[in-house]
């Protein structure tokens, strides 16, 4: 007879690519782990992963076990969902994985998940990497920018727009760029070799920009850009609270930034998606759809230039 632990065990171990990575996203030591893999290898008579000292490749036998107990525990996982006893309830557990840039905007809507469903387990990995959400078996992802072609299901949930800022400081010893080609001698803050794109009346501007600072968190960005270091391109949730109390102040707003958008994404089949992600995709409607918050700032700024 199979143990349910144990097939999780191996799935874990392939997709991760250890025992140690296995066990932590288990939540159980690389021991447990490793006498799960051999107790399932040996109710299946069969080598399912090749272990050296250096090394862990799946055999010819583990790809094909593999793909049967992706389905297995997939179907399992639905079926728990459909039998609950209350038909209202979310049973099971959420994995979502999330940029680490919006988790301050993100954290109260998940504990607020989690306290409108009981029943329902909630693992949130925040992360500003790229994160495989099939490899890495996520059941959701909360996205932010402009999404590439991909079978993944993406429901927009707002509109995210980005500000050119700096620090009063900054501007006092450089002047204020006037068009987007003025950037090109200023000290730019990114997150790496960035090229930054505009709006024009006519077409759109880019501008390949340099720095001495980069950072690959938003936060970090926001701090350099308030200790005068260079100007920086932001979304509007990082930068709207530095702009209220006059930490930092928007410029070239002539020149709109292409919008962007705050997504949920889920794997396919396409259809009805899965009742918790169906949760926490009504739940960020409820909190950020329409008009962001966050947004005020640009309703503000349009104001002041009209004057």
């Amino acid at each position: 007879m199979f143990d349910l632990d144990d097939i999780r065990a191996f799935v874990e171990v392939v997709e991760t690519g250890g025992i140690g990575r296995a066990g932590a996203r288990l939540g159980v030591s690389k021991s447990i782990v490793s006498r799960r893999v051999s107790r399932l290898e040996s109710e299946l008579g069969a080598q399912l992963l090749s272990r050296t000292t250096r090394r862990l490749a799946v055999t010819e036998a583990g790809v094909a076990f593999k793909a049967h107990a992706d389905r297995a525990l997939a179907d399992l996982d639905a079926g728990r969902e459909a039998v609950a006893q209350d038909g209202d309830a979310i049973v099971g557990a959420l994995r979502v994985a999330a940029p680490l840039t919006f988790g301050g905007h993100l954290a109260p809507v998940l504990a607020e998940l989690a306290v409108r469903h009981p029943r329902l387990e909630v693992h949130a990995a925040y992360s500003d990497r790229f994160v495989d959400l099939i490899g890495e078996r996520f059941d959701a992802a909360v996205r932010l920018g402009s999404l590439p072609d991909s079978s993944l299901i993406a429901r927009k949930i707002a509109p995210m727009r980005a500000l050119v800022v700096a620090s009063p400081a900054y501007l006092e010893r450089h002047s204020a760029p006037l068009t987007p080609q003025d950037l090109a001698g200023h000290e730019a803050l990114t997150q790496g070799d960035e090229v930054w794109r505009f709006g024009g009346a006519r077409r759109e501007i880019t501008v390949r920009v340099q720095g001495r600072f980069t950072a690959d968190t938003g936060q970090a960005l926001v701090a350099a850009a308030e200790a005068g270091l260079g100007v920086a391109i932001l979304p509007s949730f990082l930068v709207a609270p530095s702009i209220e109390k006059g930490a930092l102040t928007p410029l070239l707003l002539d020149y709109p930034i292409p919008e962007a958008g705050l997504y949920v994404l889920r794997p396919p089949p396409a259809g009805h998606a899965p009742a918790k992600v169906r949760a926490l995709t009504e739940l960020m409607i409820e909190r950020f759809g329409g008009e962001p918050v966050w947004d005020a700032c640009h309703k503000h700024l349009k104001k002041i230039s009209a004057a």
